[in-house]
C-alpha cells in the first residue's frame, strides 16, 4: 500500500502483520538529482549543459519535478527549432528557463507534515521525517 498521508491511515490497519512499515520517500539529494537529470536527458539531443550546477539549484525538487524540467527544456528547444527552421540541442539556458517555470511540488505536503511532526508525533514514528525536515530547514 502507499499513501501520501500515512498519518491518516487507521491505527488498526497499521498493526504488525498488516501495513506495519512506514518508508518515507523524500526528495532526492544532490547526487540523486544529478542522476535523475542525466536519465531524463540521456536520449535527447543535449548541447552545452552543466548538469552538476543544475542539480545544485534544484534542492527540494522531486524526481517528477526534475522530469518536468527536462521535458519543458526539450519543448523550448523544439519550439525554437521549429521557429528558426534549424534543429538545435537542449542548452543550459533552456534548462534554467524551465527551472524558473517548474517549482518544487512537495511544499504543500511538507506544510502538512510539519504539523504532524511538531504536534501529533507522540510515538516518535516520524523521527526520520523530523530529522530530514530539520536538516533541510523545513522545521
Amino acid at each position: 500500500a502507499a499513501t501520501n498521508a500515512p498519518w491518516d491511515v487507521d491505527p488498526a490497519l497499521r498493526r504488525p502483520g498488516r501495513l506495519d512499515r512506514t518508508i518515507p520517500v523524500l526528495p532526492p539529494d544532490e547526487p540523486a538529482r544529478l542522476a535523475i537529470l542525466q536519465h531524463h536527458l540521456a536520449n535527447r539531443p543535449v548541447g552545452s549543459v552543466d548538469l552538476p550546477a543544475l542539480a545544485r539549484r534544484t534542492r527540494g525538487h522531486t524526481g517528477a519535478d526534475l522530469a518536468h524540467v527536462c521535458e519543458t527544456a526539450a519543448e523550448r528547444a523544439l519550439m525554437s527549432s521549429i521557429r528558426s527552421g534549424v534543429t538545435r540541442a537542449i542548452e543550459q539556458a533552456d534548462l534554467v528557463e524551465a527551472l524558473r517555470e517548474v517549482k518544487p511540488s512537495a511544499g504543500g505536503w511538507f506544510d502538512i507534515a510539519r504539523n504532524v511532526v511538531e504536534y501529533a508525533d507522540r510515538s516518535g514514528e516520524y523521527a526520520d521525517l523530523r530529522a530530514y525536515m530539520k536538516r533541510e530547514k523545513l522545521l
